[in-house]
């Protein structure tokens, strides 16, 4: 169903709708128990290598970029297993294309969830939960299986874009329902994870063909609601798809969804039907960071071409860009916001703090390597982990310091999780658990 209504609205308060005990031991979601990149971890060391701090270190099979989630003992994670092509096959599987990306092409596709042992680092389970024999090409730098998943009370909730969203019981370990109705041209591939708004799994489906927010019956996979986009945008349908990830956030004693797309911030109620909604007012599409809310605003970036940062005011009749920053602002890591200073990490490197309420920067510096992991808040320290697998330790302040470094084998793309006393790191290879001596 399509929903087209808008209303004014007094906002005085922004939160993060989920909120968990400060000592959970839980990761639910991309971005943690808040989706704000912040972890209530203790003790983190903030130097590693594959020799030094590192409790555990997991091979994975497959390839995905999707990040960690942890419920109890057991982390959760999703990969593809692809079948090769022949070189004719390829080129004839990218006839028609209008995408000018380096695109990877695969066979017949096994789509799974990973289960790990958190104290041993063992793999438990490679559950296969969807097959698609026919994929659409994907971005030379994206997976099959970026998006991260669900989890809460025993459900793991997997969501392949356009191949399908799935339900695994975590205990019994049975598949217990699948979704395959909600298909998108991605172009590059499926990048948007899931969330859970009571008894809805909230999903993006923005492509190049159509552009829509979906939300399923968690309990029983069928479509709950669906809602287009409404915002005009640009002819070309290449500049129509996105990736973004949505946020629920309480806003005035109420629930809101803040829905990033192209060109438009989108604000949904739980029945899918859109509140409000505000033009960027320049060109913003391939949106793949998540918002971050606090001081009665939204900040969001807008990815490309030329990626800015707006902040949004929702404390007023009608939403509006309180300012906007356009150096370096990441395309594809999500901000972090702490206290009264706002992070960025872009895509190639360049770390910047800026003053939440104004836009003010107090600090820009180059920090190695290029970036597609989100920066984390842990311990009292901004973890940077980037492709080439080097993580950078930031100390959060209006001063720029470096306070450590990690190293690892192989890529890092995925988002960190953090519990306890331990940061949990996904590179294309393995799955490490990295933790100090206390």
């Amino acid at each position: 169903m399509l929903h087209t209504s808008s209303c004014s609205m007094v906002c005085l308060l922004l939160i993060p709708a989920f909120v968990q005990a400060a000592d959970s031991p839980e990761w639910p979601q991309f971005r943690g128990p808040a989706g704000q990149g912040h972890a209530a971890a203790r003790d983190l060391p903030t130097s590693w290598s594959e020799q030094e701090n590192v409790a555990w270190k997991c091979p994975l099979p497959g390839k995905g970029w999707s990040s960690p989630v942890i419920a109890g003992n057991e982390i959760w994670l999703t990969t593809a297993i692809d079948s090769p092509l022949s070189e004719a096959e390829k080129a004839e599987r990218l006839k028609g294309t209008t995408n000018s990306q380096p695109l990877l092409v695969s066979g017949k596709l096994s789509l799974r969830a990973l289960g790990v042992d958190r104290s041993s680092g063992k793999l438990l389970h490679d559950i296969e939960l969807l097959v698609e024999p026919s994929p659409q090409g994907t971005h030379a730098t994206n997976s099959f299986a970026s998006p991260t998943p669900v989890i809460e009370a025993g459900k793991l909730y997997c969501h392949f874009g356009a191949y399908g969203t799935a339900c695994l019981d975590t205990v019994s370990r049975q598949v217990l329902w699948t979704n395959r109705d909600l298909v998108v041209q991605h172009e590059n591939g499926p990048g948007s994870s899931p969330v859970i708004w009571g008894d809805l799994l909230i999903f993006h489906c923005d492509g190049s063909d159509l552009q829509y927010i979906a939300a399923l019956d968690k309990r029983t996979g069928k479509l709950a609601w669906k809602t287009d986009r409404t915002g005009a945008m640009n002819s070309n349908p290449q500049l129509k798809k996105s990736y973004g990830t949505p946020l629920v956030a309480e806003v005035a004693g109420q629930p809101l969804l803040l829905s990033p797309a192209s060109d438009w911030l989108y604000a949904y109620d739980p029945a899918g039907r859109e509140v409000w909604k505000l033009p960027y007012e320049k060109l913003g599409f391939s949106l793949a960071p998540r918002p971050v809310v606090g001081h009665g605003m939204a900040f969001l970036c807008t990815s490309f071409m030329q990626s800015e940062l707006l902040a949004v005011t929702l404390d007023k009749e009608k939403p509006q860009i309180a300012w906007r920053y356009g150096r370096q602002v990441p395309q594809v890591p999500s901000p972090l916001l702490v206290g009264d200073e706002i992070y960025l990490v872009s895509d190639k490197g360049i770390a910047t703090c800026l003053d939440a309420l104004s836009g003010k920067v107090h600090w820009a510096e180059r920090i190695p390597g290029n970036y597609s992991s989100s920066p984390l808040l842990a311990a009292g320290h901004i973890y940077c982990s980037n492709r080439e697998g080097e993580t950078t330790v930031l100390a959060p302040g209006k001063e720029f310091r470096v306070v450590g470094t990690g190293k690892l084998d192989g890529q890092i793309m995925a988002s960190p999780a953090a519990i306890e006393n331990s940061i949990y790191l996904r590179t294309d290879k393995a799955l490490y658990r990295i933790a100090g001596q206390k």
